[in-house]
């Protein structure tokens, strides 16, 4: 590589000295006269060479002279004394005195401009530069430097504003978060256009005397821009400050159109992602019935059976969530509100009228209920069961169904139609009785038959689903029974108490749960004529008995309807058996939402 002209080439300078002086005065002409060297490479590449190499001769240069024990001192030892000067002592950047900080001529420009405009004003319809004038200094552009302008003069800032970052939530060593306040000057102008009457997807709250956004729909108009966060303060709209109504902004929101300016507070509050959560509902939903909610416009509604994805649950007493088949999001009752609605209790002890001063307090006490497993039945009917976490899985098999009803509903009959019409589909359990077999036992195989002793040992082990004693013998359907269908590749139908769903509806048995639902009381009195005239029924029931019917089968649609896959009102049987029939072909060949227990 050249670095010069070859008057200067280091072959011809033998003194060590020598050349380093001329390496840096060749430095120096370079630096003020770069065309000096017309082929050179690029400045910074010459200049880092040209340094790289003084450095490392000046360096080998003051080592050697530690080390030498002559005592002569030559023009070029002089040299080298002078440079070993500049490494030991280098120079100190002259000092420039403190300019004085600048300090505002004034901070009202604003003021000073619409002044202006009122002078202007009389001059702008027959003066051309007045006109040209006006228009310049009423430009936004303009406006908002003064603006800017005044507002940094008013404000001492000796020191930058801190970094977003000193706001967000700090880790601390127990393992919690704390989310420090925004500071007091972090100011944001967000702008919006909508149109009226068109929801924002934010709500508010108030907190400290200040309006804050409580919460943002997933799916919404402020959630897809992404220019508003919760916890953000809002400071005006459109130029006005807001009051302390979260109401009354929210109303004027929805009304505004066109272009709206919020000033906000922001709050660098990053929203964790939550995990995806789908609920399946098991009651109804209106929101504009829902005086509690903070904004019923923003309300999602539902009913049983509806299949819901929830997209945040920030808030403990109201979720967001959409409906799986599409559209926005919207606010639904959390599990903890909605059990506290659906479990609140009057209070059992009422004051006293205010003329009987004599008998003070009125009223029973309240009654103290403690669980035992001998009532484990009624404890269930009590069971509050309002979202049920589901999955979504491809088609299969159910390996059971379930006959839910109540007596005298029909369950043994449309089982029979079921095993009789479809045998190789359909299988069913044989029961275990305690009791002596007799000689039509053997030939009809209606029951299997076991000792006493070990019949109540496998109870007490729980390899029995359900058993019962009647004219002291014990009956019962084995679980092995079950399997025992399932492994020849049949569907398992059973037609079982309520109480045992709690035990079927998992993974390992795979229930589909049908519930035959009673119809009215003249149309069961007509079937049950009907079938005792086809010889289908011997005995005629009476009023009593079908009434009890209704109400049992209203009741146990009250207490256990979210087991339920599917409700049939058992009017006509061969009506019933196609619709059952039909549902299992159904969820055989399409995709199924089944209970998350089941997957994982």
């Amino acid at each position: 590589m050249n670095f010069g002209p070859s008057f200067l080439d280091s072959e011809s300078i033998c003194d060590s000295g020598l050349y380093v002086g001329v390496c840096l005065m060749h430095l120096i002409i370079f630096l003020v006269s770069p065309s000096y060297c017309p082929s050179v490479p690029p400045l910074c590449v010459c200049v880092c060479v040209c340094v790289c190499v003084c450095v490392c001769l000046i360096v080998h240069q003051l080592d050697t002279m530690s080390d030498s024990t002559t005592s002569s001192t030559t023009a070029n030892d002089l040299d080298l004394i002078f440079l070993k000067g500049i490494m030991e002592s280098p120079l100190e950047p002259e000092e420039s005195p403190k300019e004085p900080r600048p300090s505002p001529v004034r901070e009202n420009n604003v003021e000073l401009l619409q002044e202006i405009l009122s002078d202007l004003n009389p001059f702008t319809h027959h003066s051309d530069t007045a006109a040209e004038l006006t228009q310049i200094l009423t430009q936004p552009h303009f406006q908002s430097l003064l603006e800017t302008h005044d507002s940094v003069a008013s404000q001492a800032c000796d020191s930058p504003p801190p970094s977003p970052c000193d706001f967000v939530d700090h880790e601390q060593e127990d393992g919690r978060t704390h989310n420090l306040p925004p500071p007091p000057d972090a100011i944001r102008m967000v702008g919006i256009r909508k149109v009226a009457g068109e929801h924002l997807g934010v709500t508010f709250k108030v907190e400290a005397g200040e309006l804050i956004i409580a919460r943002i729909l997933h799916g919404g108009m402020i959630d897809q821009q992404g220019l508003l966060h919760v916890g953000d303060i809002i400071k005006e709209v459109n130029g006005r400050e807001v009051g302390q109504d979260a109401r009354v902004l929210q109303e004027e929101l929805q009304a505004a159109s066109g272009s709206v300016v919020l000033k906000i507070l922001p709050s660098y509050h990053e929203a964790i992602q939550p995990k995806q959560l789908f609920f399946k509902c098991h009651y109804d939903y209106d929101p504009a019935n829902d005086n509690l909610i903070p904004c019923k416009e923003a309300g999602l509604r539902f009913e049983t059976g509806d299949i819901l994805q929830i997209v945040n649950q920030d808030d403990v007493n109201w979720w967001q969530a959409r409906h799986v088949e599409g559209g926005s999001a919207g606010l639904i009752p959390s599990q903890m509100l909605e059990e506290k609605r659906k479990a609140f209790v009057k209070r059992d002890v009422e004051l006293a009228p205010t003329g009987n001063l004599c008998t003070g307090v009125g009223g029973k006490k309240k009654k103290k209920i403690m669980y035992v497993t001998t009532k484990n039945a009624e404890f269930d009917r009590h069971e509050i069961l309002l979202y049920e976490e589901v999955a979504k899985v491809p088609p299969f098999k159910r390996k059971t169904l379930i006959l839910i009803g109540a007596q005298g509903v029909g369950r043994r009959r449309l089982k029979n139609k079921l095993l009789l019409r479809d045998p190789l589909l359909f299988g069913t359990t044989i029961p275990y009785t305690s009791r002596k077999p007799k000689k039509e036992d053997r030939e009809s195989r209606m029951y299997a038959f076991t000792s006493r002793s070990k019949m109540e040992a496998d109870i007490k082990s729980g390899r029995y689903l359900e058993h019962g004693e009647y004219d002291g013998n014990l009956y019962g359907i084995k679980m092995d029974s079950i399997h025992e269908v399932v492994e020849a590749g049949r569907i398992c139908i059973l037609d079982a108490n309520p109480q045992s769903l709690k035990v079927l509806r998992t993974s390992e048995f795979l229930p589909y749960v049908v519930f035959l639902q009673s119809p009215d009381f003249e149309v069961l009195k007509a079937m049950n004529h009907s079938a005792v005239e086809a010889a289908v029924l011997t005995k005629t029931l009476t009023d009593e008995e079908l009434q009890r019917t209704c109400d049992e089968s209203t009741k146990m649609q009250a207490a256990f309807g979210h087991y339920f896959d599917l409700s049939i009102i058992n009017d006509n049987l061969d009506e019933t058996y196609r619709t059952a029939k039909a549902a299992l072909e159904t969820v055989s060949k399409n995709p199924q939402w089944v209970p998350v227990t089941w997957v994982f």
